[in-house]
């Protein structure tokens, strides 16, 4: 199948999504949106790896599902963190642009007032995207009703109970389960508490997709990689950032620990570099995030988890500090850059003795990597 219309979608969303330069199915979506089209009653579980497509994946089958004339919640995504349910809330928003109907998506998260988010779920809602603590709050003071919903999405799942959140996961599924809900999952991964999760709470004969980890990363991404003792880095990297001028670009660390010291090493030489990471405050947070997203600020630096959900376009570079511990973070890293039909680069700072982890990298994910010999 080469196009959406293939697939099952509806006229109404097509010019959206080419709008947004969404025109050939990735092998996610091509496997899932045929069947969710039509799985009313049926669970669903979806593994691939960060950046290749799932929110839509779910999103337009949900869209195409929703009755916008009966104004009640009739479907709940599940996110585990504010910044990637505001991302899946907005890409709806966007692909509703021409439809027939105006179907509403409301986000729910924590650090914002709940009392505000009670008053806009008094408003027509069909769509509720919600981080699982929050919902629970709001489920614990009645003021959500979810009888009427059909199809549950737990999205970024493993990521979910990575962060705690496994004791909230299975309240909301034992609720919603108790309402006849379809379970939905996506994750990149399957751990052991995911699969109790999966038991537990979704049907024997659930439909299975999984995605190979082959040809998942943009072909628009140049890979790179130079080498730089651990002495020698930031002076190695401070080179790099001024040679860039404006361009905008994020630089990963493995730690929280970490984006703080390079923070403070990058300011110290006149670099304006901010870091986000989970001890930040949501205020704060949020105040680096406008300052990014305005392009009043080019370097942000962001761990793993904490840049999970950011969408920001027309990045130049992503720049790994240091490699992830995990393959498919190096995936959902680089995916910031040559977004929309643009070009960009990855460039990973390695050691010595990290060489053979390129070599891992290159093999599992068949992509290339030129060395650069200096900066």
């Amino acid at each position: 199948m080469s196009n959406f219309q293939e697939l099952g979608i509806d006229e109404q969303f097509i010019k959206a999504l080419t709008e947004n330069n969404i025109q050939i199915p990735t092998e996610i979506q091509q496997k899932a949106i045929p069947f969710l089209l039509q799985a009313e009653g049926k669970d669903f579980i979806g593994q691939a790896q960060t950046g290749t497509g799932k929110t839509v994946a779910f999103g337009l089958p949900i869209l195409q599902q929703v009755n916008p004339d009966l104004k009640q919640i009739q479907a709940l995504i599940i996110s585990p963190t504010r910044e990637l349910a505001q991302q899946i809330a907005k890409q709806l928003f966007k692909f509703t642009k021409y439809a027939d109907k105006k179907i509403f998506t409301e986000a729910v998260y924590g650090g914002e007032k709940i009392d505000l988010q009670i008053s806009r779920l008094r408003r027509a809602t069909h769509i509720v995207v919600s981080t699982p603590g929050r919902l629970i709050d709001l489920l614990e003071r009645n003021a959500i009703n979810l009888e009427n919903v059909k199809t549950v999405v737990l999205d970024e799942a493993d990521e979910m109970l990575s962060m705690g959140f496994k004791a909230d996961v299975d309240k909301i599924l034992g609720y919603t389960n108790s309402k006849k809900s379809n379970t939905w999952l996506f994750s990149a991964t399957m751990p052991i508490a995911l699969k109790e999760i999966i038991d537990e709470f979704m049907d024997d004969d659930a439909f299975t997709v999984t995605v190979s980890k082959d040809n998942v990363v943009n072909e628009a991404i140049s890979h790179k990689y130079l080498i730089a003792d651990i002495k020698d880095k930031v002076d190695v990297l401070s080179r790099f950032l001024k040679a860039q001028g404006e361009k905008r670009g994020i630089i990963f660390c493995r730690t929280k620990a970490g984006t703080q010291t390079l923070e403070k090493q990058l300011q110290t030489k006149n670099i304006k570099a901010e870091a986000i990471h989970g001890d930040l405050g949501q205020r704060d947070r949020d105040r680096v995030m406008r300052l990014f997203k305005s392009k009043r600020l080019q370097i942000l630096i962001a761990t793993d988890i904490s840049a999970r959900g950011i969408d920001v376009d027309n990045l130049a570079y992503v720049l790994h500090y240091q490699l992830p511990d995990q393959l498919e973070y190096y995936t959902h890293r680089s995916g910031r850059t040559a977004r929309a039909g643009r070009e960009g680069f990855s460039i990973a700072f390695v050691a010595p003795s990290e060489l053979n982890k390129i070599a891992d990298l290159e093999r599992d994910l068949k992509i290339n990597f030129e060395k650069i010999e200096s900066i």
